[in-house]
């Protein structure tokens, strides 16, 4: 298992690296068959004084997937420890769904509604842009269904995800809508109509299609 360590505003020492080492090889032990690498970035605030949160965040490469968990406090080992907790409970999950696909030989998502292109994605929420770029990742995108990508939202612990639709070959992002249930935003072409099954013709840019919150 390769497990790579990074650091912002901190320099890892010696003593944090085997920390980490300790913790984490300990959380994946039960799961070391099936996790490909593990990214460790542990982050302190600029300004402690005025911020003192100290943050670790673990993605883990599992077979094609990512499992990922973040958590801060004022101590950065105990960041690690709470990090390394959810990142277990996030594995066993992960395995318990593989489990339940092989006893399962078709799996599907049920309460999948067409729905017109939905003008207010973000709800209550003021639009926040950061003044630049600040990081940039890249991440592999095998092909895959709206069921398996809902799995990966869930799994990733973000508010969206973002993949490739197995049906059409385009870029999609699932995302978790403030009201409840998942949405689906798909490209259309030029003549107005998307290019998948889910789409639905749409007056805008995106067509988006919503997923039942009890899949979740």
């Amino acid at each position: 298992m390769k497990l790579v360590i990074h650091g912002k505003n901190i320099e890892i020492t010696d003593a944090i690296r085997e920390y980490v080492h300790q913790k984490i090889e300990k959380a994946v032990n039960h799961f070391q068959n099936i996790t490909n690498e593990v990214d460790v970035h542990l982050s302190v605030a600029r300004n402690p004084r005025i911020n003192p949160k100290q943050a670790a965040e673990v993605t883990i490469y599992a077979n094609g997937n990512v499992i990922r968990a973040e958590e801060s406090s004022e101590n950065l080992y105990a960041s690690i420890d709470l990090v390394a907790d959810k990142i277990a409970r996030q594995l066993r999950k992960y395995k318990e769904r593989r489990h339940e696909k092989k006893t399962h030989a078709q799996t599907s998502i049920e309460g999948v509604v067409q729905q017109t292109v939905v003008t207010d994605l973000i709800g209550d929420r003021a639009p926040e842009l950061p003044e630049e770029v600040v990081r940039t990742k890249y991440f592999a995108m095998p092909p895959m269904t709206v069921a398996e990508a809902l799995e990966q939202l869930q799994l990733v612990g973000h508010d969206f995800y973002m993949f490739r639709n197995v049906e059409t070959g385009e870029i999609n992002v699932i995302y978790e809508r403030n009201h409840g249930g998942y949405g689906v935003i798909q490209p259309r072409n030029g003549n107005g109509h998307t290019n998948g099954k889910n789409g639905k013709t749409a007056h805008g840019n995106t067509s988006v299609s919503e997923a039942s919150h009890a899949h979740k």
